[in-house]
């Protein structure tokens, strides 16, 4: 692992491979490892790919303020330029997703596409607003239900009935284990008053934003309205619950290389 002081805070990112920046921006409650660490071996041959924790998440350490959207922007965008992978492909998962389209807007001679998956634009819908709510009050008193409606809420039915007991149970420690839930419990105030709506219409780059059918924490619809925010952005759709790259980690490959390389040429 790598670090970058920045701000007051000490960004740690990891960094794998050789060729043109890639830069992975992880969700709510993740971190570079457990959203993006399967599929490095697919990308790494291909990409300079890098991993940053944005703060509340692996071992980046700040000052505890609240988060902002532009603060996490920022963060990426130091990890990336301490790599030496500028400029960047991006692409942004769920929280992430927003904070990749803020930097894009916002740091666009940094920027050459940006993968946008099961993202969302603001948090002030009642339905996205109730779920942030209840994540907020489960982190501070029930660790482990958070962790039984992660899975739930994450993966499409098909998918998590196919696990079987042992493989659910198992997760769930896992989640209740390792997960930074402090640093969850301030990403997801953050979830709640996000708003890149502007920057989401400011967007010059090529932009590829995928929707999950099956998702339950960002329906797709908040994918699609992020597309119809976007100039000229192309949308696809995973047939997977929100995690869809820990569900369909070949599909998203896939679709993801052939955008970037599309690009590309």
């Amino acid at each position: 692992m790598n670090s970058v002081d920045f701000a007051g805070a000490k960004v740690v990112y990891r960094v794998d491979g050789s060729g043109p920046g890639l830069v992975l921006v992880h969700g709510t409650g993740g971190d570079s490892e457990s959203n993006w660490g399967h599929l490095v071996e697919h990308l790494a041959p291909h990409w300079t790919v890098v991993r940053p924790d944005y703060s509340g998440s692996g071992e980046t350490l700040d000052n505890g303020e609240p988060l902002t959207t532009a603060v996490l922007a920022a963060q990426v965008v130091a990890a990336a330029q301490a790599a030496g992978a500028v400029p960047f492909d991006l692409i942004g998962f769920s929280l992430g997703a927003a904070v990749a389209a803020f930097i894009s807007a916002e740091y666009p001679t940094l920027v050459r596409s940006v993968v946008l998956l099961a993202g969302f634009v603001s948090g002030e819908d009642s339905r996205q607003k109730m779920q942030f709510e209840l994540w907020r009050d489960l982190i501070h008193f029930d660790c482990k239900s958070m962790a039984r409606l992660v899975l739930l809420t994450g993966f499409s039915p098909d998918f998590l009935s196919g696990l079987g007991d042992a493989a659910v149970n198992e997760n769930i420690e896992t989640i209740v284990r390792s997960n930074n839930w402090e640093g969850m419990a301030r990403q997801v105030e953050l979830d709640l008053t996000i708003d890149v709506r502007d920057q989401a219409r400011r967007i010059v780059k090529p932009v590829l934003v995928i929707g999950c059918t099956h998702d339950y924490m960002v329906p797709a619809a908040h994918a699609r309205q992020l597309a119809a925010l976007i100039p000229g952005a192309r949308y696809a759709e995973m047939e997977t619950g929100h995690l869809a790259p820990l569900e369909q980690p070949a599909r998203f490959i896939e679709i993801v290389s052939d955008f970037l390389r599309g690009r590309a040429s």
